[in-house]
């Protein structure tokens, strides 16, 4: 039936749906920006005028590290799916990017997997998207580790009331979940992101070595970047607090907010909550905390997306080989 389509016919539905994508995007992110429950985008303007964040210093460094933290995304996507098909950096900038945008308004940024397959041809697609989860899952990792850690000392260090009874009630259910898991995972029935466990074993099995050291290396640049981002804007706003003790509540905050299930575009309200709550312990006032999550995102989600948006409308499906 699809090639009964007329030619016209598809190309209108194609610019129709790069349209919806970007303007959807541009919506929420609008919307997020002047209608954030948390923070009112006046009050927040206002702080950061009155703390000098819109410094020429201030905003050339913070748009550095941006620029870094993508950059190296980039090349961790160019570095992955050269193993399927060799691509350009600029090819890989344009996929990372538009991908972006258009997993904006997406459940956990599952419509990266779609847009970024799409760029490639049919019979390719299902290694594309393996590739992606792969690079996914070796960031998560990055953040579960340094998050494990930093929640650890965290706990050990500041006095959190904790109901040890409703806790070892959660462990004896977490237990419970990961042997169901286990036996599961054994099962090729068992499915991530529609591939059965057995096959996303064998795909990441047969991927050289050293693609998987590139994986991880620039995973962990990524977090020490944005990371870094964090405690610097800390310091913007002239909170007094050492990178350690710092890092102890910044790792813990993104693991907390890694693992809630979330629309990308409420990645921010989430962030916030939790490092409202986290920051509280260090003596962090909810606004400076709340400013910072905004500042983050707006750097590293909206305006990428707003770039994306450029790739997104100029997005051309790959040609069918005869």
């Amino acid at each position: 039936m699809y090639f009964n389509v007329p030619y016209k016919t598809k190309q209108f539905f194609l610019v129709l749906i790069k349209l919806s994508i970007v303007v959807g995007a541009f919506y929420f992110i609008f919307l997020k920006l002047s209608e954030n429950e948390n923070l009112q985008f006046n009050e927040f303007v206002s702080f950061l005028n009155k703390n000098n964040t819109f410094s020429v210093k201030n905003i050339l460094f913070l748009l550095i590290l941006s620029i870094s933290n993508w950059f190296f995304e980039i090349l961790k996507w160019q570095q992955l799916v050269k193993t399927v098909q060799q691509i350009s950096f600029k090819n890989a900038l344009e996929q990372s990017l538009g991908g972006l945008t258009a997993s904006l308004i997406t459940p956990n940024r599952i419509g990266d997997y779609g847009a970024k397959a799409l760029y490639y041809k049919k019979h390719l697609r299902p290694q594309v998207i393996l590739i992606n989860l792969l690079g996914n899952m070796s960031q998560m990792t990055i953040t579960t580790i340094f998050g494990t850690i930093g929640l650890l000392l965290f706990v050990s260090h500041y006095q959190i009331d904790v109901d040890y009874y409703k806790v070892s009630r959660f462990g004896i259910v977490l237990l419970f979940i990961s042997a169901f898991t286990f036996l599961g995972l054994k099962q090729t029935r068992f499915k991530i992101k529609g591939f059965s466990f057995l096959k996303i074993k064998d795909f990441i099995k047969q991927l050289p070595l050293k693609i998987h050291f590139y994986n991880f290396s620039l995973s962990l640049i990524r977090y020490l970047i944005f990371s870094f981002q964090f405690y610097y804007l800390l310091i913007i706003f002239g909170v007094d607090v050492d990178y350690s003790k710092a890092m102890v509540v910044i790792t813990s905050m993104y693991v907390l907010a890694s693992i809630l299930p979330t629309i990308a575009i409420f990645d921010v309200v989430i962030k916030g909550s939790v490092a409202v709550f986290l920051f509280n312990f260090v003596a962090v006032n909810e606004l400076t905390v709340l400013s910072i999550v905004t500042i983050m995102w707006i750097l590293n989600f909206a305006l990428p997306a707003v770039f994306g948006s450029y790739f997104v409308l100029n997005f051309k499906l790959p040609k069918i080989s005869d």
